[in-house]
């Protein structure tokens, strides 16, 4: 069986296959999986992705499905509990985050009638479409994730800096980042 050409990064492992060849750049609509996936990428500030990855079940687990309602009313005690929890990162400063940031992303929904209308209005609701042909071109923040990380952070998120946010964006398919050559570019 030949292997589809794909961009680079997620070498060998299948779980990172999977998830590019699948998650990665899709198109997200669904508010609960966007608050996820700007939860995880704040915890993956520093780390790697396929860190996060092998312990997003755990995540979920922890952070009761990413229920941003439920998390909003998330009692310190709560909080405290998730540092002890070796199935996640025990990060004080971002396990405290998540219930801020639910508290925020709840204020958009209010707000904006959905996190998903907020959030793609930033790209007119269609991904934009990069053609990189190698990895290294690849930026670590643009223009656009600046703006939307200085957005979100005077709506009062936490770890959602601009690199942060550009992760995001590719995660969730605002970009699509897929280099020319990938067997997902087209898709």
């Amino acid at each position: 069986m030949n292997t589809p050409a794909r961009c680079i990064w997620p070498g060998n492992d299948p779980l990172y296959i999977d998830y590019h060849d699948n998650e990665w750049g899709v198109p997200e609509h669904n508010d609960p999986k966007l608050f996820e996936l700007l939860i995880l990428e704040g915890f993956q500030s520093g780390l790697s992705w396929i860190t996060i990855l092998r312990k997003r079940e755990n995540f979920r687990a922890a952070f009761v499905q990413f229920d941003a309602q439920t998390l909003s009313m998330w009692s310190d005690a709560q909080l405290a509990q998730c540092l002890e929890n070796s199935g996640i990162i025990r990060n004080r400063l971002k396990i405290e985050a998540v219930r801020t940031n639910a508290r925020a992303f709840i204020q958009i929904q209010e707000k904006f009638g959905s996190f998903d209308r907020f959030i793609w209005d930033y790209v007119e609701q269609h991904p934009i479409t990069n053609q990189f042909t190698e990895q290294k071109d690849l930026p670590a923040q643009t223009d656009l994730s600046v703006r939307i990380s200085k957005d979100l952070k005077k709506l009062g998120f936490k770890f959602v800096g601009p690199t942060i946010c550009y992760s995001f964006m590719q995660a969730a398919g605002l970009v699509n980042d897929h280099l020319t050559s990938c067997y997902c570019y087209k898709k």
